[in-house]
Order: C-alpha cells, then sequence, then structure tokens
C-alpha cells in the first residue's frame, strides 16, 4: 500500500478504509490530502480485493473544510493554473460504493466531500454547514450543484446564503443522509453497512451506482434507456447466473465478483 502523510489507509475484510488524519487541524484539507483522498479510492477501485469504500476523520470532527491559510494569498491566475478541483472531479469516477462516517463539524470543502459519498451515516451532533460565504467566496468543489439537487433550489440557496448549521436530523429529513446513529456506535454501524454492501455482487453494486448517477441529469426516458443496458449486461455475469441459481436452490449464493 501506497504511503500517505495526510491520511490513514487499511484494508480489512473487503473494506478499504480511509481516515483523514489531519485531527489537530479538525482535518481541513489541503490541496495534498484531497490529492491523497483521491488516489487511496482509486487503489481501492481498483482492487479486487476490496468491495467497498469508508471515508471517515480522526479526531472530533469529519473536516472543517478547506485549509484557509493554504488558500488566503491565492489569486485568480494561480487558481486557475493549480486547476485543483481536478482532483474532485476523479471522485465522481469512483465505480464502488464509498460510505463516509461522518461527525462533529462536516463544514465548507468537507461537507462536499461528504456530498460525493454514495451513503452517508452521521453521530448524533454532527453538524453540517457551508460557511464560505463569511469569506468573502463560495463553494467551489461541487457543493452549490450536489446540495441543490438534494434539498432542491430554495433550501440551498437558505442554506448557503445564511452559512447556516445543519442538524444531522435536518440532514436525515431532507436526504442528504442515509442513517443517525449515537456517537459510540458510528464506527460499528458504519462497518455493519459496509459489510452488507461488500457481501453483495460487485459487478451489480457498480451498475447500480452507475444508473441512479445517471438519473440525477438524464431525463426519464435517456435514464431508463441506461438503467436497461445495464440490466442486460449483468446477465453476461457469472453472478447473474449464481444469484438465480441459489433462488431456484434455496440456498445463500456465493458471490465472486464476476
Amino acid at each position: 500500500m501506497t504511503a500517505f502523510t495526510f491520511i490513514e489507509v487499511t484494508i480489512d475484510g473487503g473494506i478499504g478504509f480511509i481516515n483523514l488524519n489531519r485531527p489537530r487541524q479538525y482535518n481541513s484539507l489541503n490541496r495534498a490530502m484531497v490529492r491523497e483522498i483521491v488516489q487511496a479510492m482509486e487503489l481501492f477501485d481498483r482492487d479486487e480485493g476490496v468491495q467497498v469504500i469508508v471515508l471517515a476523520g480522526n479526531g472530533k470532527a469529519f473536516s472543517s473544510g478547506a485549509d484557509i491559510d493554504e488558500m488566503a494569498a491565492d489569486n485568480t491566475v494561480r487558481l486557475e493554473l493549480l486547476n485543483q478541483f481536478a482532483d474532485w472531479d476523479r471522485i465522481g469516477q469512483i465505480k464502488k460504493p464509498i460510505i463516509g462516517s461522518v461527525k462533529g463539524f462536516v463544514f465548507g470543502g468537507g461537507f462536499e466531500l461528504a456530498l460525493c459519498c454514495d451513503v452517508l451515516i452521521a453521530a448524533e451532533g454532527t453538524e453540517f454547514s457551508f460557511p464560505e460565504i463569511n469569506l468573502g467566496v463560495m463553494p467551489g468543489a461541487g457543493g452549490t450543484q450536489r446540495l441543490t439537487k438534494l434539498v432542491g433550489r430554495t433550501k440551498a440557496l437558505e442554506w448557503i446564503w445564511s452559512a447556516a448549521r445543519i442538524t444531522a436530523d435536518e440532514a436525515l429529513a431532507y436526504g442528504i443522509i442515509n442513517k443517525v446513529v449515537q456517537p459510540e456506535i458510528l464506527i460499528e454501524e458504519t462497518h455493519k453497512t459496509a459489510m452488507m454492501l461488500a457481501q453483495k455482487p460487485a459487478l451489480a453494486l457498480r451498475l447500480i451506482k452507475e444508473a441512479v448517477n445517471k438519473a440525477v441529469d438524464y431525463s426519464l426516458y435517456e435514464g431508463m434507456q441506461f438503467e436497461r443496458k445495464n440490466f442486460y449486461l449483468l446477465f453476461s455475469s457469472e453472478d447473474q447466473k449464481e444469484g438465480m441459481q441459489a433462488f431456484v436452490e434455496k440456498r445463500q449464493p456465493n458471490f465472486k465478483g464476476r
């Protein structure tokens, strides 16, 4: 496994764990850290021994947002030349399920990173916010887009304009997260969800994620055509044969990811 400076990476039981590891900075995201997160995700995406990716944060917070000290002296030309959001775009190319396990502060870039996950489990007491307006800027790694698609234009504008702190319960009610749990069982619940997904047929997981992501931007007709092709494609997999044969034989399937 590649050595990383700002994250911790482990594999256990088909689950690839990425822990943000700047706890004294509340896991604020500098550019090198984001690059490491993306590199680790891509390594796991290519690893046949990994079925699910879990993203979490060490310490008291998931992430307090971008490293402002790093960005304070930037200007338009420098940002254009850095093209830093190219790394963020690569997260959208990850085929395997990504589970976000969040607690404490999920602010700014940390909120944008959480919104890149496919499933989000939050500890009670977690707060979500886009505070960028108070710094004279705005979300730049997809926050305005992903939040709007989840909660609608009116609520997204309210929250981003006001820099409001959204509670875990509010986030659950608006469909931003999947589950709220007691802080002491966050790791256990995340692992349980990851293990459930890891036992599913890998190709079906991948094609379902692909089809659901297309539904966000495609028309209903276009999305259904895409879904249909992926449905047909799965009938070429060994796991489809195994799954249906196991159903007929009334036994548990033994999926191989092929």
